[in-house]
């Protein structure tokens, strides 16, 4: 239940450059970090509440903390409950997360990193904290930082190629702990946002794409795939939103059923890099679209 007295609070004044600035700690595919500098005219220039539906790495989030002006409220929602969980461990239990990181480090080897990813086949009942360091660590050191799941919802994604991975960065671990201090982080479906949505509240969605080709979709972040039914509900719930009088803000691929699904509002478009894809003509510079209703 959605409860008012949530706020997110600017941060104190401090001493350091990086305790001032929150920015996300898990690597994420399609993470808006690269996007913020050509996101900053389309926000809407004041707002009531923010929510984040499809939480993923955090970076729109992350932004808006580190530059408000004001005071807000904000509420953090996904259906991945393994990275929901990892968001509160971070707000409320950071330094028992950034111990067990710790062993993380100082173990990290190929067997090592299958013989994390195997927990959740094992049967083996974890604490959240041990749940929540087992996803930054896989996060950090699997293929690209890809959260994908089988149908059983089991990770499964093989190690990267990294010499010398970032497994604990505790600056930007703690940083985004403060940032997340007093916000609403839950398990929630995108479908249930018109039922929180009041005038003048600012939604911003940043599903799973719709593929621009047939190889270039990565939607199996849950055991759920996110297919083109669901892009067609998520654009009946940003109508509804729209017209309780809420900002509402998604990010997409410039597709034809993008473009036809929101061809009633307005649509902008920015310039993305990617990298992750087995097609060629899905990598480099490419135009997505951001869709407002304002």
């Amino acid at each position: 239940m959605v409860a008012p007295s949530h706020q997110l609070h600017l941060p104190p004044p401090i001493s350091t450059a990086i305790e001032r600035t929150a920015r996300p700690f898990l690597k994420w595919v399609g993470g808006k970090q690269q996007l913020l500098a050509q996101f900053g005219r389309l926000f809407p220039s004041r707002f009531r509440r923010y929510f984040e539906p499809f939480i993923g790495g955090g970076a729109v989030f992350f932004h808006l903390w580190s530059t408000l002006r004001t005071p807000s409220t904000a509420f953090l929602f996904d259906n991945n409950p393994e990275l929901i969980n990892a968001y509160i461990v971070a707000r409320d239990k950071v330094e028992e997360l950034i111990n067990v990181l710790r062993v993380h480090q100082r173990l990290h080897s190929k067997s090592y990193y299958y013989d994390v990813r195997r927990l959740d086949r094992d049967n083996r009942q974890l604490t959240d904290v041990e749940r929540a360091a087992r996803t930054v660590y896989l996060n950090r050191t699997c293929y690209n930082g890809l959260f994908r799941v089988n149908s059983k919802g089991q990770f499964n994604v093989p190690m990267g190629s990294y010499a010398s991975p970032q497994i604990l960065l505790e600056p930007v671990i703690r940083a985004a702990s403060a940032a997340l201090q007093s916000v609403d982080i839950e398990v929630r479906d995108f479908r249930s946002m018109p039922k929180l949505a009041r005038r003048g509240d600012f939604f911003y969605f940043d599903p799973p794409y719709d593929p621009l080709t047939q190889t270039a979709s990565f939607t199996s972040y849950t055991s759920d795939n996110f297919n083109e039914h669901d892009q067609r509900e998520l654009a009946k719930v940003f109508a509804a939103l729209s017209a309780k009088g809420a900002y509402v803000m998604l990010s997409n691929s410039k597709t034809p059923l993008i473009l036809s699904l929101y061809k009633e509002f307005r649509i902008e478009t920015v310039q993305a890099r990617r990298a992750v894809n087995s097609d060629a003509a899905g990598r480099g510079c490419i135009e997505e679209v951001v869709v407002l209703n304002y």
